[in-house]
């Protein structure tokens, strides 16, 4: 901890501690994150770019600061957010309150139902199936990264959306810069923007001159057309964009995140294995247990004085939302470190909480679920295929995953 503690009218401010607290080892949370649980749940934290905040550790406060109508994302726009990147980061939606972020969710929102994700289903096993007989046929050792886990969600995300699967390496490149912390250098990340915005751009241009097609795009393209005060130009084209950047990036290094876990996790993947009904709800433990975030950004600001876990947030200060701490929470997850797929009660808040859910929740889950399902049963013998020295994560982005996963099975 740094400084001393400042007090502000009625209230005392501790000194602001440097964070993210450590840095990232793979998949472990950081054990400060369970010691302010319990002492200083509220706490005052410096990112290395932007105005300090408070952070929320708690399960009940996380979800408070995302969830109540005293705070918002908008106010982020005029201020130095507090943030892990030195340019503010794109982020689209998330940047937006109501009713101007509903305007925009709704017109997605459609095509992410729980109905329309069921359909995709059949098409998502056929596509993990090739992906996995193409593993085989490779013959161990394989990288599980680049012959699944990558090419999955972006087939997935191309047919929804209605974008060539051709262009997938070069669309996947670019989608870096909206996860990239450090990863990539300013100008970059500014250019794989700028080529992401280019390419939208250009697939919009065609689904005006062929307005028949039926995908996503499509619809958005004619949403705005048919009503201009729904969608701006940039807005469709950014909207787009982020939905085929974030609609795969994710759930990429979520698959070989949960197989690792699994792999270390020997008797609950043996259960599984035996029991793939069990996969729905392992998904759902691994989405809590696994902490996706190397730190917490997308502050939320107080609109006005708020009491949140017993601390007075005044009116425009930004707060933190912990997810993988709150998803470690023991008040409300019994023995929480603990992986275990027969936890009955799982509130998890791994697509986040309120307006700002992901929207893409449903599409994950079911992804994941075929990627899981289709692993543990297709590859019974499935392990790693190198030592754990030899595996390499990912540095410098928002996301905590491997570069690659080697396997043999």
């Amino acid at each position: 901890m740094t400084g001393s503690a400042q007090t502000t009218g009625s209230r005392t401010v501790p000194p602001a501690r440097p964070y993210p607290f450590s840095v990232p080892d793979g998949l472990v949370v950081d054990p400060t994150y369970g010691e302010l649980r319990e002492h200083e749940p509220m706490t005052r934290v410096k990112l290395p770019y932007g105005e300090e905040a408070w952070l929320a550790t708690r399960y009940e406060d996380v979800r408070t600061v995302l969830g109540d109508v005293r705070f918002g994302r908008a106010p982020a726009v005029q201020r130095d957010e507090p943030r892990l990147t030195p340019r503010q980061q794109y982020s689209g939606m998330l940047t937006m309150d109501p009713p101007d972020h509903t305007r925009l969710r709704r017109l997605v929102a459609k095509a992410f139902t729980a109905r329309r994700v069921e359909a995709l289903r059949p098409r998502t096993h056929q596509i993990a199936d090739v992906l996995v007989d193409n593993l085989v046929r490779l013959g161990p050792p394989a990288d599980l990264v680049e012959h699944v886990a990558t090419p999955l969600p972006i087939q997935v995300i191309c047919e929804l959306l209605g974008v060539p699967y051709a262009d997938r390496d070069r669309f996947h490149l670019w989608s870096e810069a909206i996860v990239s912390t450090t990863s990539l250098p300013m100008e970059t990340i500014q250019e794989y923007l700028n080529n992401l915005w280019g390419y939208i751009g250009d697939l919009v241009a065609e689904r005006r001159r062929e307005p028949g097609i039926d995908d996503l795009l499509g619809a958005l393209v004619r949403a705005r057309d048919e009503n201009q005060d729904r969608l701006s130009e940039t807005e469709l084209v950014e909207l787009a964009g982020g939905l085929l950047a974030a609609g795969h990036e994710t759930t990429v290094t979520q698959i070989p995140n949960f197989i690792y876990v699994l792999l270390h996790n020997p008797d609950q993947l043996a259960r599984l294995r035996a029991d793939p009904s069990l996969v729905p709800a392992a998904v759902e433990e691994l989405l809590r247990y696994v902490p996706l975030g190397v730190g917490s950004s997308f502050a939320r600001y107080a609109k006005e004085d708020v009491e949140v876990g017993g601390v007075l947030v005044r009116a425009g200060e930004p707060v933190l939302g912990s997810l993988s701490s709150a998803n470690r929470d023991g008040t409300v997850f019994a023995d929480p470190d603990r992986l275990d797929l027969d936890r009955e009660q799982n509130p998890h808040l791994g697509f986040g909480h309120g307006v700002h859910h992901c929207v893409g929740a449903q599409l994950a889950r079911m992804e994941l679920q075929v990627a899981v399902a289709t692993l543990v049963t297709r590859l019974p013998g499935l392990r790693l295929a190198v030592t754990e020295a030899e595996l390499e994560w990912k540095r410098g982005m928002l996301v905590r995953g491997l570069l690659g996963m080697p396997v043999a099975w």
